[in-house]
């Protein structure tokens, strides 16, 4: 034992990760099912799990290779590999080779990688998802936010990164674009994103596309900006969000030729960290990027009741004042309710997590302050995830509707219950 009361284990951190706390959405789950076991009632908005099931055949592809216990390639496993190549020369028209795909467990992990590997700023908007700035602090990166407006979606404009860039037109850059957007669901035009990359390209700016969402666009629309800016974008996607299968951990990052030199500084990285990706789950992975009718069927689905959904969330919020732009893909909302200061004030909630903690004490539903996707402290934003409901549920009722048929509000009450209650609740006690 060391008698000196000066000491405190603490002096031996890394001063890059004294006073990094959990993960803002993983710390709101685990709060909502401590609550959940003290028997009270909580609307979950925080933690963005897709509540639907992973697609029959994935999981039948995953039984099947239950048996596979070999270390596979750092890269990852071939026909894997092959298969995403497969799916993006589909969906998008570009053309990459297999040895040009590491796979990961998990795109957190590589895109943790990515900034550690790569010696430049971190840029992304604000609001952005909760892990890049933190993981740009615990690497030692300088992190420079862009500004966004509701009008624009709260994305990325050209003229943002324009002058940031112009201010040391030399500096190395990592941009990351997240579309359709977490926190807000928004998404890029083709216009928009010619505009992005030919200021990307001025600048020599390296572009993360982070499209672990392309497949929930609502329209089933995405467009890379790969297409436009291929010499330098990267592409992250994964298992998470569009299949469902977030606990699989499996993620995967798409180089062009030109960033071969990337691509190999984090395999190495890689090899020296976790090796490699679970081998059943890579071999199932195959099934998924190959894109059976069953599975082009299920993610037809999926988007047509997530987009009703947040839609009627989002005219819900609008309805009692609040500030919010109409979601494109996924299934989150970024609301503002700076409208409402004057009155939220006068029940002393002058900030954003004030306002969460007080939500969720008074009410039971759980969701997360926009201070923690890089939104100043005092503005009264939040985002919500609408996920709170049995996705399998939902998914078999949805069957007996013609395609023509958007599910209605009644449909939503029967189906989604948590989360329009839990919206109503929530506008109800702003109001």
């Amino acid at each position: 034992m060391n008698l000196n009361p000066k000491y405190s284990p603490r002096t031996h951190l890394n001063l890059n990760v004294r006073g990094l706390s959990q993960s803002a959405t993983l710390a709101i789950n685990e709060r909502c099912a401590g609550l959940i076991r003290d028997g009270k009632e909580v609307f979950r908005f925080g933690l963005g799990q897709s509540p639907f099931p992973i697609p029959l055949p994935i999981v039948e592809a995953l039984k099947a290779n239950a048996h596979q216990k070999d270390y596979l390639p750092v890269k990852g496993l071939p026909a894997l590999r092959e298969a995403i190549v497969g799916y993006y020369q589909r969906t998008e028209g570009l053309d990459y080779s297999p040895d040009k795909i590491l796979v990961g467990p998990g795109s957190k992990e590589l895109m943790f990688i990515v900034q550690l590997v790569y010696y430049g700023d971190l840029v992304i908007p604000t609001p952005s998802w909760v892990s890049y700035a933190p993981q740009a602090s615990i690497i030692g990166r300088h992190l420079r936010w862009l500004p966004t407006q509701i009008e624009t979606g709260l994305g990325v404009t050209p003229e943002a990164l324009n002058n940031l860039c112009q201010t040391d037109p030399e500096r190395p850059r990592l941009l990351i674009l997240n579309y359709p957007g977490n926190p807000s669901g928004m998404t890029y035009s083709a216009a928009q994103l010619k505009a992005i990359a030919k200021v990307a390209r001025r600048y020599r700016v390296l572009v993360l596309a982070d499209e672990i969402y392309s497949e929930l666009h609502f329209e089933g629309k995405h467009i890379s900006i790969a297409r436009f800016y291929p010499e330098g974008t990267l592409i992250s996607n994964g298992l998470s969000k569009w299949c469902g299968a977030g606990g699989w951990r499996l993620g995967a990052f798409i180089f062009p030729q030109s960033l071969t030199w990337l691509l190999e500084s984090m395999a190495a990285v890689a090899s020296e960290t976790f090796t490699s990706t679970s081998a059943p789950i890579q071999y199932a992975a195959v099934e998924a990027f190959r894109g059976s009718t069953e599975i082009k069927h299920y993610t037809r689905q999926v988007r047509r009741l997530l987009h009703a959904l947040t839609r009627f969330a989002a005219r819900r919020l609008r309805d009692i004042g609040a500030a919010v732009a109409d979601p494109q893909g996924a299934f989150y909302l970024f609301p503002n309710f700076d409208p409402l200061r004057e009155q939220l004030c006068r029940r002393s909630m002058t900030n954003s997590e004030i306002l969460c903690t007080r939500l969720l004490e008074e009410t039971g539903v759980a969701i997360l302050p926009g201070s923690v996707f890089g939104r100043p402290l005092d503005e009264l934003s939040a985002r919500l995830a609408c996920v709170d409901f049995d996705g399998g549920k939902a998914l078999a009722a949805l069957e007996a509707l013609p395609d023509t048929t958007e599910p209605n509000e009644a449909f939503l009450r029967t189906y989604c219950y948590p989360v329009v209650h839990g919206i109503e609740r929530l506008c109800n006690w702003l109001s």
